[in-house]
């Protein structure tokens, strides 16, 4: 299949590669000030691409790498954390280390795996001191996010922690509120639970983790049916 031409382009401009063209053939400056526009069309490969080569916040200028997610092409389920750690920042992939192992087993307890979900956060680059996202930060990365969630189709997604339902759910509300309901983002069922970090520190809660990773199962079930 041809590539469009602002495909190829913006995927040769993310490579670092640069393409010349007459004045009178070359398109006007486009404005990618909204993360939407400048990933709204991309196909998987040019959205990694453009990922791995964003500038658009200043993480940018101290990360080891991105970290654009990990998992299935075609999953059922995606889960989406809040931003990379040091580890993550280091090996490029989201939730490794503790939180990682326990997360596996999490997906492990209701037949899924790293493999057969797809895992991602709502910031590709990490924040320095592991602190919490800016809000300029996650509406840079917001559009990639979004990109990622129409390509893959998921039946359900899982919001891992508070930030992660914050920013996707645009609510402040605790996150012990907000779990035992399916919510949605766009036509998609939502729900949340509380991030594995939280779990290790406070494991009588896991539990409640359970229940949530059961109801997200019921609702995955039902929209298949």
């Amino acid at each position: 299949m041809i590539q469009p031409e602002h495909q190829r382009r913006a995927y040769l401009d993310a490579l670092g590669i640069d393409v010349w063209l007459p004045r009178d053939q070359a398109d006007p400056e486009p404005d990618v000030s909204d993360a939407t526009i400048a990933s709204g069309d991309m196909d998987w490969d040019t959205l990694r691409a453009t990922i791995a080569a964003c500038t658009r916040c200043p993480l940018h200028q101290s990360r080891t790498q991105t970290v654009f997610g990990v998992g299935s092409a075609d999953p059922d389920w995606m889960i989406i954390g809040e931003a990379p750690g040091a580890e993550e920042d280091r090996r490029g992939e989201p939730f490794v280390g503790r939180s990682g192992k326990l997360l596996d087993e999490m997906l492990r307890a209701i037949g899924q795996s790293r493999d057969s979900v797809f895992i991602a956060n709502i910031l590709k680059c990490r924040p320095p001191n592991n602190r919490d996202p800016e809000p300029e930060e996650s509406a840079e990365c917001r559009g990639y996010l979004e990109r990622q969630i129409e390509l893959l189709r998921p039946k359900i997604i899982l919001a891992v922690g508070r930030i992660a339902a914050h920013l996707l759910l645009d609510t402040d509300t605790p996150v012990g509120q907000l779990r035992g309901s399916v919510h949605k983002l766009g036509n998609t069922p939502l729900v949340v639970t509380y991030h594995p970090a939280y779990l290790l520190r406070s494991p009588s809660q896991k539990r409640k983790a359970w229940d949530d990773l059961c109801l997200a199962e019921r609702v995955m079930l039902e929209a298949s049916a």
